[in-house]
């Protein structure tokens, strides 16, 4: 899989894909990651890429060129899936970083400042949002996609550690525990400690089962 991420802070997602598991999924190349500051695509002498919004109004606003031209640089073979980073977006879930992981090229473009001209939108599959809140930019959204959709790849992570995780089949994670056997009076359950595999399994779905429904109960409505 190829990830393009086009950003004017580039450095603010390099430092995130040079750790732990991503960066070992680069290493085996099972995914490429590359990050390009759309700048460079500026026919602009001083190499902007925003300006001042028509109608008057704070912010600056980026600008069509740009980004029009490195998405169709990036996109020669139009195999590439593009996805614009916004608050007005579809919210993300575990749904879509599995739509995701399948797609052989992905294109992330992130926002930044007071926003993007309407026009760029139209260059997007996907308008996607983390959730009702606001960000200087599109590029922790863009890494948050980056890790979650990395995982799903085959070959980053076992299956067995993706089939329990939350989210699968609408469930969130059972409760988990390690040494010690008791903490400041707080004990593991006793059926972590029995060795009966079928009753702790048993146990576990109970117990995902019990925390969704207190939890995330619009999950079990699904």
């Amino acid at each position: 899989m190829k990830i393009d991420v086009l950003t004017i802070f580039p450095e603010m997602i390099d430092g995130f894909i040079k750790e732990s598991i991503i960066k070992r999924a680069i290493e085996k190349n099972l995914i490429e990651i590359n990050l390009i500051d759309f700048r460079k695509y500026s026919k602009n002498i001083q190499k902007r890429v925003d300006d001042t919004p028509y109608g008057g109004g704070s912010g600056m606003v980026l600008m069509c060129q740009p980004i029009f031209d490195a998405v169709e640089d990036l996109n020669k073979m139009h195999d590439a899936t593009i996805i614009l980073m916004t608050p007005d977006g579809k919210t993300y879930n575990e749904d879509f970083a599995k739509s995701f992981s399948l797609k052989k090229h992905l294109i992330i473009i992130c926002g930044h400042y007071e926003g993007f001209d309407e026009r760029i939108r139209t260059l997007a599959d996907y308008e996607i949002s983390l959730g009702d809140f606001v960000l200087t930019g599109g590029e922790i959204p863009a890494a948050a996609l980056i890790d979650s959709i990395t995982r799903l790849v085959p070959g980053v992570i076992s299956d067995g550690s993706l089939e329990s995780e939350s989210f699968t089949n609408n469930m969130l994670d059972y409760p988990v525990y390690t040494r010690p056997e008791e903490y400041e009076g707080m004990k593991v359950p006793s059926i972590l400690l029995s060795g009966d595999h079928k009753k702790i399994d048993e146990w576990r779905k109970k117990e995902a089962f019990e925390k969704t429904k207190s939890r995330r109960k619009d999950l079990l409505e699904k």
